[in-house]
């Protein structure tokens, strides 16, 4: 019996699919939980399960940074995703499984049969499919991602997000539009999920989008003028990559 963990900073969505494991998939065994990257580590490390179910998107980091500080991994992996579908076209490309939240029933038998047919397979080749999906998805090529705050899910296209706000474990985002959403995840773990060639963090607390900044204000330190007329502070230590990244985008480098 392929034994399982599930690693996911939402309570409600552990709960969730551990229900529909139990109540679908008998021939799994649920071994452990855990809520963020440092604690499904460890417990990975301390348990050796045959398969995790990650999410990707957590309040300290993402599941594919939790991927990079293995060595070889060997246990097979079934993404939980919220992306759009055109990062989905890049999982599903990679031939390694996800599961779309919420999480069904239908998906996750689908999936629990991968699992069960990889105990057949050998490791190095499940590492390969691996690796590759962390190449792709690093590439970070989707138009939309799905934001969830206290009011619902917000689907946005990365292109209307103007600029990204840390309030200790919470971020704000605003979007071109006017809106603003905020989210109870780090700022940090945008900053891994959204494309470099587009947005840069200037300061520890923002990230904006290069294609927003109209000017580089003197003043104060320093400041990037956004084209609706914000004021984003520029750290001393980031302000010569800053001017860089948007030399490179101006010039299309």
């Amino acid at each position: 019996m392929p034994k399982v963990i599930i690693i996911d900073d939402e309570a409600n969505a552990r709960e969730h699919l551990r229900n529909l494991i139990e109540e679908h998939c008998p021939h799994l065994q649920v071994i452990g939980e855990a809520d963020g990257i440092e604690s499904g580590f460890q417990l990975i490390r301390e348990m050796q399960p045959q398969a995790i179910f990650l999410d990707i998107s957590m309040r300290d980091g993402t599941g594919f940074g939790l991927l990079d500080k293995f060595a070889q991994h060997t246990f097979q992996v079934i993404f939980q995703t919220a992306f759009d579908e055109f990062a989905i076209k890049a999982f599903r490309y990679n031939a390694v499984d996800y599961l779309l939240k919420p999480v069904s029933a239908t998906d996750l038998v689908k999936a629990a049969g991968k699992i069960a047919a990889s105990q057949d397979q050998d490791h190095p080749a499940i590492t390969q499919q691996l690796f590759n999906l962390i190449d792709s998805a690093k590439k970070k090529k989707f138009e939309k991602i799905v934001l969830h705050s206290s009011e619902g899910m917000h689907f946005v296209k990365v292109a209307d997000i103007q600029c990204l706000q840390a309030d200790m474990n919470y971020t704000t985002f605003y979007i071109t539009s006017g809106e603003k959403i905020t989210v109870a995840k780090t700022i940090k773990t945008f900053e891994e999920l959204l494309p470099e060639r587009s947005f840069f963090r200037p300061h520890q607390s923002y990230i904006v989008n290069l294609n927003y900044v109209s000017k580089i204000l003197k003043e104060g330190g320093g400041y990037a003028l956004l084209e609706d007329g914000s004021k984003i502070p520029i750290s001393r230590r980031k302000k010569d990559q800053f001017i860089t990244a948007l030399m490179g985008k101006a010039s299309g480098t």
